[in-house]
């Protein structure tokens, strides 16, 4: 069975009129139950993470900010959402969600958030609407339990994973992959253990192009045992924020190698849903649910 991370706590109200779609949370598991694609048992339902679990990738000053309301009005302007114990309460409910989706896709191959991706919040900041970082609590999670000793994060989203990049770049149990627009926000990059910067304008063969010289030999090089993927879809040419000129079938192709990869290598994939700013809701919705149909093409449910 298919295993997807949801709660209603997703969906968090935003002034009318900003650029993060947040309507798109509920309208992926909508579309999917409308298209059959999947049913109401392949969701669940995660709760609120607790202060020690988020403090397994961030600073616990910088956490406590969070859970106090305390956190200054410099990093709320950079986080760029007003700070208010409900959106809180949404980054605690992303955690959980990426951490149980990380134990099913350990059991079934791969497991789906339908929100999370949130790779700009680093060690002690949040940036770019992102409060903590789910994939990378959920690595250090697996790690701090012992089921997995190598882990690889595979950020496919036109933004840099700075965040990642930051928490992990004094960590050899984490390999960070990262494949962004090299002139799109953050315009101050972190390092990632391997950065592919590409250029504004890039189409379809060009980009897999990119995926086919690179990440079949970071698989024979780090050898996880553990993969998670964030699969933002503002890598599209609708994007308003991307800059870059996917096709949605290059999107789903994009989706289909890493899947491959995973598979050919035996290695269970936690998929996160990452950034999508096309003015269409809809081009971001169907490119996302695109993702879940792409797997479930591939994996035996």
């Amino acid at each position: 069975m298919l295993k997807i991370a949801f709660h209603p706590e997703y969906i968090h109200p935003v002034r009318e009129g900003h650029r993060f779609p947040m309507e798109k949370y509920e309208l992926i598991p909508l579309q999917l139950l409308h298209e059959g694609v999947v049913s109401k048992s392949d969701f669940f339902e995660p709760k609120l993470a607790s202060f020690e679990v988020a403090c397994l990738a961030h600073d616990p000053s910088y956490v406590q900010s969070l859970f106090d309301l305390t956190l200054d009005a410099k990093m709320i302007r950079r986080i760029g959402f007003p700070l208010t114990k409900s959106l809180v309460d949404r980054e605690r409910y992303l955690l959980d969600g990426t951490i149980q989706s990380a134990l099913y896709a350990q059991q079934n191959g791969v497991s789906f958030n339908v929100a999370g991706g949130t790779h700009h919040a680093g060690y002690d900041f949040g940036e770019g609407f992102c409060l903590l970082n789910d994939q990378a609590v959920a690595a250090r999670y697996l790690l701090k339990h012992k089921s997995v000793q190598r882990i690889l994060i595979i950020d496919l989203d036109v933004h840099q994973g700075n965040g990642t990049a930051h928490i992990f770049q004094d960590d050899n149990r984490v390999f960070t992959f990262s494949v962004h627009g090299e002139k799109n926000f953050p315009f101050i990059k972190e390092r990632s253990d391997l950065d592919i910067p590409i250029a504004d304008g890039i189409m379809d063969d060009a980009y897999l192009q990119v995926l086919d010289t690179y990440l079949p030999a970071v698989f024979e090089k780090v050898r996880p045992d553990f993969v998670f993927y964030q699969a933002g879809v503002d890598i599209l040419e609708t994007d308003k924020l991307g800059k870059l000129k996917l096709s949605h079938e290059g999107c789903r192709s994009r989706d289909e190698f890493v899947f491959k990869l995973c598979l050919k290598n035996q290695v269970p994939v936690q998929v996160s849903m990452g950034g999508g700013y096309s003015p269409r809701i809809k081009d971001i919705v169907n490119a996302h649910c695109q993702t879940f149909k792409t797997a479930l093409d591939l994996y035996n449910f």
